[in-house]
């Protein structure tokens, strides 16, 4: 009997899709083709890379009528918000643009008469990609375009709960024209997974995920050598100063702490506000959550849909339920019928009263939960963001520009924003630090990681 991957919409627990799991046979067949088109893939120009890319875009673009109910069906997010095509333009258009001068050799910086010295960015090969479901799209293409711009091949592997973006991905590209073997999507078991990366035959992969599923990447690719990709678990910080614009720092955090449910690798997950404007601030933030419509993500009028499963969301009410009776208090209690243990239904919830004893304010919740402590000043908030095995990105919120970097410099984070958070600019290297991970994203310096240096000293005048 074939081994199939079921997907279980959260929006009625129905199994929207499934797919059979690929043979080892199968899995085999798809590194050879992707090595073999890897050699003829990097001869094609950069310039002529860029143009398959663009018009996978527009493919992709095209779908977006199907798209759009496909990502709430798969993993729960509201219609009304279009999908993820927005941030996958950007990201794509950017990686393309900048992929001449990202890519071109390095000279060297002292000139030697009768020498010549570079180093060329030579592609890796066979590149995984591993990419999880939160943000489907825009984290795949995170490495698939870049990879690909550098003169490597890809293979996907996407999570069980979106098996369906692997699919649209594949579409995009045959419909760009690529040729056979460049792009590939793949179904795959954990154990064939590990398999896969200990086999030796995988020189890159890049995972977005947890923690536990990082360590097992490691594990599984051990003495391989290959490069790794971690973007791994996040408890992003956000501090807000008394010289803030409040109604602008509430409008951005709240959307930045509960969007996508709150499932997002560089959501707000604990807030720290000086004791001057805290009362001020949290007043705003609990009046600004109230306004969330929980319900099904088909609907229009819905502004939060379902977590993606029901373990995530029974895991907010445990971290929940711990802080209430560690003396946390709950400023929403929204009233949902479908907001019960067990169903992936979960409202938004603003916790104070909190404090670093509580898993909330320590653990990754990836949900839609927030603690909001107070702070008397910089070394208090400093010192409390950077409690945490994690560090994505941290935000503050000041009109003092210089301020907002002096605080950043001493914060263990990939990114520091001021008066913006959770959003990824495609000219900046996207990173995380601790047990967030390792590698890079994005930016000239994604291409560095996608690439491997080869340098070439070549005696002119004998």
């Amino acid at each position: 009997m074939t081994e199939t991957v079921k997907l279980k919409s959260p929006i009625d627990g129905s199994i929207y899709a499934e797919r059979p799991i690929a043979t080892d046979a199968q899995v085999s067949a798809a590194v050879e083709r992707a090595r073999a088109a890897q050699a003829d893939w990097a001869k094609t120009s950069i310039a002529e890379r860029g143009k398959y890319m663009l018009a996978m875009l527009e493919a992709l673009v095209g779908m977006s009528d199907e798209i759009v109910p496909e990502i709430a069906w798969q993993m729960g997010r509201p219609v009304r918000y279009g999908g993820e095509f927005g941030g996958v333009k950007e990201r794509v258009s950017y990686m393309v643009e900048i992929a001449e001068q990202a890519l071109k050799p390095v000279l060297a910086s002292n000139p030697k008469d009768g020498f010549r010295r570079y180093v060329k960015k030579e592609p890796l090969g066979v590149v995984m990609v591993i990419a999880p479901w939160n943000y489907p799209y825009l984290t795949a293409v995170n490495t698939i375009v870049p990879a690909l711009m550098a003169g490597s091949t890809v293979i996907l592997k996407h999570a069980a709960q979106t098996l369906l973006v692997g699919e649209r991905f594949a579409q995009a590209f045959e419909k760009a024209g690529l040729p056979r073997g460049v792009f590939q999507n793949v179904v795959l078991n954990h154990a064939q997974t590990e398999k896969l990366l200990g086999s030796g035959k995988i020189d890159h992969v890049n995972f977005t995920g947890s923690v536990a599923g990082g360590r097992a990447i490691e594990k599984a690719a051990a003495g391989t050598f290959m490069t790794l990709g971690l973007e791994l678990g996040g408890k992003d910080p956000a501090y807000v100063l008394p010289d803030a614009r409040l109604d602008h720092a509430v409008a951005n955090l709240v959307d930045g702490t509960f969007f996508n449910s709150g499932q997002c690798c560089c959501g707000i997950e604990r807030v720290y506000v000086h004791e001057k404007v805290y009362d001020e601030f949290v007043e705003g933030f609990v009046a600004e959550t109230k306004n969330y419509v929980l319900g099904n993500p088909l609907e229009q009028a819905t502004t939060m849909g379902p977590m993606a499963q029901a373990r995530f969301a029974d895991l907010i009410r445990e971290q929940k339920a711990e802080a209430l009776r560690k003396g946390a208090a709950a400023h929403i209690n929204m009233k949902v019928d479908k907001d019960v243990a067990g169903s992936p239904y979960l409202a938004p919830e603003v916790l104070t009263n909190v404090d670093h004893q509580m898993s909330v304010m320590r653990e990754e919740s990836f949900g839609p939960i927030v603690g909001i402590m107070k702070v008397r000043n910089d070394e208090e908030a400093i010192a409390l963001m950077n409690d945490s095995p994690y560090g994505l990105t941290a935000s503050i919120w000041t009109r003092d520009t210089d301020h907002a970097v002096a605080i950043g410099d001493r914060v263990e984070t990939g990114t520091v924003f001021m008066n913006r958070c959770d959003y990824l600019d495609p000219a900046l290297v996207w990173t995380g630090v601790k047990d967030t991970g390792k590698g890079a994203a994005l930016s000239a310096i994604g291409y560095d990681n996608l690439t491997r240096p080869k340098s070439y000293h070549l005696r002119e005048t004998i």
